[in-house]
């Protein structure tokens, strides 16, 4: 899995304000940005990723998946540092 298509399904399934992937070789970093989270729990706004890649976890194209799950109020706080 490379990171250009991690993006575009991260894009296609959810409606992001902001989608930042990086990594290689199985190990990637994902950060997305969206009103979708303010709802959510930490665990369900990472549960809610995963569910995205659950074919690339379970054919272990995706290896390890660090998540940031950020609404835009979080985001604006963060993202100078990041």
């Amino acid at each position: 899995m490379n990171i250009e298509k991690m993006k575009e399904k991260l894009e296609k399934a959810l409606q992001l304000d902001e989608c930042i992937v990086k990594g290689e070789n199985g190990h990637f970093q994902v950060i997305v940005v969206s009103d979708i989270f303010t709802p959510l729990t930490r665990v369900k706004k990472q549960q809610l990723i995963y569910a995205v890649f659950v074919d690339e976890i379970a054919t272990n194209a995706i290896h390890a998946l660090t998540i940031k799950a950020l609404t835009p109020a979080e985001w604006q706080k963060q993202k100078h540092f990041i």
